[in-house]
């Protein structure tokens, strides 16, 4: 018997007052709302509108949901759709089976439809929620604590997470909390991107590109701990090929995107110039040295005063930096 453990909780399910809320459900709540949060100041910060990110928002957690479900009910049909099962309950996603893939797949659909709605580059708004979606997944993964879920293998470490449910063929006993794992590695993952963000000015997409990234990496080394039951092609678990192909794709993405596109793009929408500066060149400088780590470039600058004088024929501006990403 462990001296030191994580108790799991006796029930799953959370009462305000005589109305049940699910743990699980009640974490990913969280979730979003942190990470719509995060993203609005961020995109603020660059130069956006209050608001975008939650209209956005709105259409891309929905698809996110269905996104996630479809994954997981697809990848693991047995449960619903095998001898004695109830295909009704691939439909009752508070109790838990929520694929991260085909969320963040579904969800980008979403985001792109509700990004095009409102007139704003998608590649930016990515940019902008990307830590915001790793500390999200960070708050989501502990629902999985609260239905005694995806744990790892047996052990006798302080930090073991104590599994008292013998439903659906758990065996009680003493295990890795993976879903601890991937909580903390998901927060270093945001922070990272944030650091990344502010040093190297990752823009066009590849401040999302690298949240894919190294999440992928977290996410290979947790799934090869877990021992629920899953589909193995030549001796992996399938979410660790699908990591490792995603993976290499967010790579390959960050790559060939800073050889095209290097900078970060600036953030103009179309509801933020007024009709006074409408016959002004709004056209912003992607890569002005002047910016700083705020993201300020992306607002119009103000029309300069007619009354000065001009510059000296002999005056040259000073000649852009052309910043690497």
């Amino acid at each position: 018997m462990n001296l030191a453990y994580i108790p799991s909780p006796s029930h799953g399910v959370l009462y305000l007052g005589s109305l049940p809320l699910r743990g699980y459900a009640f974490c990913i709540i969280i979730g979003v709302f942190v990470a719509v949060w995060f993203g609005n100041r961020r995109w603020i910060a660059r130069g956006g509108q209050p608001g975008t990110v939650a209209d956005i928002a709105v259409w891309a957690v929905p698809f996110g949901l269905v996104g996630g479900r479809l994954y997981h009910v697809i990848t693991d049909y047995e449960l619903y759709f095998g001898a004695g099962r109830d295909w009704v309950d691939a439909f009752k996603v508070w109790e838990g089976g929520l694929g991260i893939w085909g969320a963040i797949a579904l969800g980008a659909l979403g985001a792109w439809i509700g990004a095009r709605r409102r007139g704003v580059p998608m590649p930016a708004y990515a940019d902008a929620v990307a830590p915001g979606i790793a500390f999200a997944q960070a708050i989501g993964r502990w629902g999985n604590w609260f239905n005694q879920e995806l744990y790892g293998r047996e052990t006798h470490v302080p930090w073991a997470l104590h599994i008292t449910s013998s439903e659906g063929g758990r065996v009680p006993g003493y295990y890795h909390p993976t879903f601890l794992y991937e909580s903390l590695w998901c927060v270093g993952v945001g922070l990272l991107v944030i650091w990344a963000d502010r040093r190297f000015r990752l823009g066009h997409g590849r401040a999302f590109a690298l949240y894919v990234a190294a999440y992928c990496v977290g996410r290979g080394w947790i799934e090869y701990m877990r021992v629920d039951d899953a589909h193995h092609i030549l001796g992996l678990r399938l979410n660790d090929w699908t990591a490792l192909v995603v993976f290499l794709l967010a790579v390959t993405y960050m790559v060939v995107s800073a050889k095209k596109r290097p900078g970060r793009e600036a953030v103009v929408e179309p509801g933020a110039v007024s009709a006074g500066d409408a016959a002004e060149d709004t056209t912003p400088d992607t890569d002005a040295e002047g910016e700083d780590e705020a993201g300020t470039a992306g607002r119009t600058a103000p029309a300069a005063d007619k009354t000065e004088p001009a510059p000296a024929p002999d005056s040259k501006p000073e000649p852009e930096s052309a910043e690497k990403s």
